[in-house]
């Protein structure tokens, strides 16, 4: 199944998906630290109080994690474009959930940055609590998947050695547009990609991530105890923009697909900070 958070009339609500349709949940207005696997598959739905997903604003799917993991360096061909060694263990870093956007908002460009970044993610939400897990339990721990665009200011990232600066810019990480159960998600071998203006820029697919999704959930949970609503992003394939010659960072009126067969796809148009309120949302 697949399941949404969404405003409606000031109203925060989870849907289930059904076509083109959300089925509200009672009781659940997002998802996140109180909706663990067993609250969100016994939650009661209200069929007649159903919306169409057009009608409504897509929220991040769980839009305050407890926190944010990435990993950086997870596929060979970002390795081997960055020119680093193989990692023999997951780089990891953190965002804050401020810094996530959702599926339909605008990526806005920080008027301090020059190298806007994309970087194609699938995401994995937490849903059952654990520590030291083992990875061949892992799987009992996922909630489901969905999409992200580690949206980063490289300049910024490349200030220090650490990455904070330049990965968590606020409302800079489009997530979303649903969370997909584990049940209906095949992430062993899921074609990954970005696309700007018809052209492919990232292109890959899940089966090449060095680290896999149980060895991340088990590294993560061996320093620190995993929530329900918690997000891993997996890392990016190779094509990032500032990789490639000549350079290509996100420019104003871009439209930018960040895609996951299986899992789903986000589509954001990219803006200049013009000044508008910074909670401003788009469709």
């Amino acid at each position: 199944m697949a399941y949404a958070t969404f405003e409606l009339n000031g109203q925060r609500r989870v849907g289930r998906v059904d076509g083109d349709r959300l089925i509200p949940l009672a009781g659940i207005s997002e998802l996140g630290r109180l909706t663990d696997i067993d609250a969100l598959m016994t939650a009661v739905e209200l069929p007649s109080e159903a919306v169409s997903a057009g009608d409504v604003h897509l929220c991040p799917v769980v839009p305050a994690p407890d926190k944010i993991i990435c990993v950086g360096l997870n596929y060979l061909t970002h390795v081997g474009e960055t020119g680093r060694d193989l990692p023999t263990y997951p780089v990891l870093f953190t965002k804050f959930a401020s810094s996530l956007a959702g599926p339909r908002d605008d990526i806005v460009l920080p008027r301090e940055s020059s190298q806007v970044d994309y970087e194609a993610e699938l995401a994995v939400v937490i849903g059952r609590a654990g520590r030291r897990i083992p990875s061949r339990e892992a799987g009992d721990h996922v909630l489901g998947y969905t999409v992200a665009n580690d949206v980063t200011m490289r300049d910024y990232q490349y200030k220090t050695h650490q990455w904070l600066q330049g990965k968590t810019w606020d409302q800079s990480t489009p997530l979303g547009p649903y969370l997909i159960t584990p049940e209906e998600a095949d992430i062993s071998a899921a074609g990954i990609r970005t696309v700007i203006g018809g052209e492919t820029l990232q292109e890959s697919d899940t089966s090449k991530l060095i680290f896999d999704v149980p060895t991340l959930i088990s590294t993560v949970s061996e320093f620190t105890t995993v929530l329900p609503g918690d997000l891993i992003l997996t890392g990016t394939p190779g094509g990032v923009g500032y990789r490639r010659d000549p350079q290509r960072f996100l420019t104003d009126g871009d439209v930018i697909t960040v895609e996951v067969d299986g899992i789903g796809s986000l589509t954001n148009r990219v803006r200049r900070d013009d000044g508008r309120a910074r909670d401003e949302r788009q469709g």
